[in-house]
């Protein structure tokens, strides 16, 4: 699935899942190397795990951030599924 992030550098998060394991997240736009680590790093994570460590997560003033994003869009996987 793709979710198109904001108020955030990034447009948009492409997730893919088998069932509850994260396999991939491809972020378009972002701190190139702060994206492509998150990334990596969420690989192989269950999706409830991810959620938590990162939900609530700002970055400078903005209420959000890549990370709080991402567990929005993985929120939202989930309720797809």
């Amino acid at each position: 699935m793709v979710y198109k992030t904001r108020g955030t550098c990034s447009q948009a998060i492409k997730v893919e899942t088998d069932g509850d394991i994260i396999t991939s997240v491809q972020f378009a736009g972002g701190c190139d190397g702060n994206t492509k680590g998150l990334s990596s790093l969420v690989v192989g994570m269950k999706i409830d795990d991810v959620i938590s460590k990162l939900e609530g997560t700002t970055c400078g003033m903005r209420k959000t951030s890549c990370p709080d994003q991402l567990a929005q869009a993985l929120k939202q996987a989930k309720a797809q599924a």
